[in-house]
């Protein structure tokens, strides 16, 4: 697909610009302003920019071009006093000159001026009593639309007196000068709290938009004593909510969007004094190999006008989508609003949670496919955040390689781990929740070796974790790692339950599974000085 230029030139020169408040942060003057358009229009100006095409069953399918995922090498906070005690600085939360982003923001402004723009007035955050009002302003339509889709639609007259107390500029065509602006290279995605702006550029990947907001959210709500989590939600008849941490790949999405329970959300969740809330109004769900038959929710909502897919192959005659293919990127995305699934919470908050599972896709193949945690456990996982990357992911990855993420999320968190993990703490203790870790990876061997987890069967052990059919159950304790090992599980054959078990080779499993203690132990040591012992004691006893 090839972009149009969207430059006005004529209207530039006639001096007929129009101009957009950008909050505190000033304002914006463009050639063209496309505010608030409707769906069918955003299609339509995509498809007349060349920026998408439109798929046999309705979605807008588009390329990200080089940047077919997040570029956390590129993100900066400007460093300024009202925030930068709060911020855990570090090599994940990089400083950024203020000068610096002056100078850039200036330019940006200037870049815009010549060209066609679009802003989408939205909210975050479904409960009122948080909720904030972000600007998003873009180059591009489809843009626009991934915006509406993910984040929550405020109504026309909501709009009529519209304040953003943030906002979110996109220039995504213009590249940065690292010599001159201090960026580490042509991408830049900047976050200055004391001018409520987020910066982008260098960079098509509407993702960036999705996570910076995220972002936000992660530096103000825990100052308002509500957990901001990277998790899913959902919520069953009897009032009994569940929420989902876990990595990419590891089945969050998945696993929420389950027929029988409301979904709430699908990827963040905030925790506050009434319940819990969802920050968006739409969910960004990976659609690689999606399968009609074990995913059909998300399955549905690629073939539905109005959802936009990221770097999906298709047909360049029939536009037959391939949702199979690789070939550009294994993180094809869809961005829909989230009443493309049937069983939604419209008001999208709930109770607090009486649930709690930790996913993590071991490839090592030697955690148990479900082992329930104390509370001193729990945080332990949570700091951890571990799953496993797969040899032949990546280049170079020839066997399982650990990630550990802090609080399934590190890119997204500002604050030091320990904010979020005392929330967590605070929040399990008083609410009496029940918490428990899933393994959704590799039994039976490693990858390569072993086979991966049947979805059949981690629907029937979350299905038990959540309905109580566990409350009965026998515990043993895994020797390794000092997980509680039910018994049996309905539904689900008693030697799954044990890894130990599904090897051929149990010598095998004991090195393999001593080898993930350390690393798990390792990775740990980082977080001893901010918890308690308890909590420090709560990894793998060998």
């Amino acid at each position: 697909m090839q972009t149009l230029d969207t430059r006005s030139d004529v209207k530039t020169a006639l001096g007929q610009l129009e101009t957009i408040e950008l909050g505190i942060s000033g304002s914006l003057r463009a050639a063209s302003v496309r505010r608030n358009l409707s769906v069918p229009a955003l299609y339509e100006e995509a498809i007349r920019r060349g920026e998408g095409i439109l798929a046999p069953a309705g979605p807008l399918v588009v390329d990200t071009g080089k940047h077919t995922g997040r570029s956390p090498n590129d993100k900066f906070f400007v460093k300024e006093p009202g925030s930068q005690a709060h911020i855990n600085w570090g090599s994940t939360n990089r400083p950024f000159d203020p000068a610096k982003f002056d100078a850039l923001y200036e330019r940006v402004l200037n870049y815009l001026e010549e060209r066609d723009v679009f802003v989408q007035d939205m909210y975050v955050v479904a409960d009122p009593k948080y909720r904030l009002p972000v600007r998003i302003v873009s180059e591009y339509a489809w843009q626009a639309l991934f915006a509406n889709n993910l984040f929550i639609r405020p109504s026309a007259a909501q709009r009529e007196n519209f304040q953003p107390q943030f906002t979110v500029l996109d220039a995504a065509r213009f590249d940065a000068d690292p010599e001159r602006d201090g960026t580490n290279s042509s991408t830049f995605i900047l976050v200055n709290f004391a001018k409520k702006l987020v910066l982008i550029g260098g960079t098509w990947y509407a993702g960036e938009i999705k996570k910076s907001v995220f972002t936000l959210l992660n530096y103000l709500l825990p100052l308002q004593n509500v957990l901001s989590m990277h998790c899913s939600c959902n919520v069953g008849q009897h009032d009994d909510v569940a929420l989902f941490f876990g990595l990419s790949g590891t089945g969050k999405t998945t696993l929420s969007a389950d027929p029988e329970r409301g979904l709430i959300g699908d990827d963040e969740t905030g925790w506050g004094d009434d319940g819990v809330f969802n920050f968006e109004g739409g969910c960004y769900a990976k659609v690689i190999k999606l399968s009609a038959t074990a995913e059909p929710e998300i399955y549905s909502t690629t073939q539905r006008f109005g959802t936009v897919l990221e770097n999906v192959v298709y047909d360049p005659t029939t536009r037959v989508l391939n949702l199979d293919s690789d070939a550009k990127t294994e993180n094809t995305r869809a961005a829909y609003p989230l009443d493309f699934i049937p069983n939604i919470v419209p008001s999208g908050k709930a109770a607090h949670p009486k649930t709690i599972i930790m996913l993590t896709a071991d490839a090592f193949g030697v955690l148990p496919p479900i082992s329930k945690l104390t509370p001193e456990q729990a945080a332990y996982h949570f700091l951890s955040g571990y799953t496993a990357k797969v040899a032949g992911t990546e280049k170079g990855v020839t066997e399982p390689q650990a990630t550990f993420s802090t609080c399934f999320g590190a890119p997204f968190m500002v604050h030091h781990p320990s904010v979020y993990a005392r929330l967590l703490t605070e929040k399990i203790a008083r609410h009496e929740v029940t918490c428990w870790l899933v393994n959704t990876g590799w039994s039976g061997g490693p990858y390569g070796v072993g086979s991966r987890m049947s979805i059949k069967y981690t629907r029937a052990m979350v299905r038990a974790a959540l309905n109580g059919s566990l409350n009965s159950v026998a515990f043993t304790p895994d020797p390794v790692f000092g997980l509680a090992l039910p018994a049996s599980v309905p539904d689900v054959p008693a030697d799954v339950l044990q890894p130990r078990h599904t090897w051929q080779d149990g010598t095998a499993y004991d090195a393999q599974a001593l080898k993930l203690a350390k690393l798990f132990k390792d990775n740990f040591q980082q977080y001893e000085q901010y918890v308690s012992p308890a909590i420090a004691n709560s990894g793998p006893i060998k």
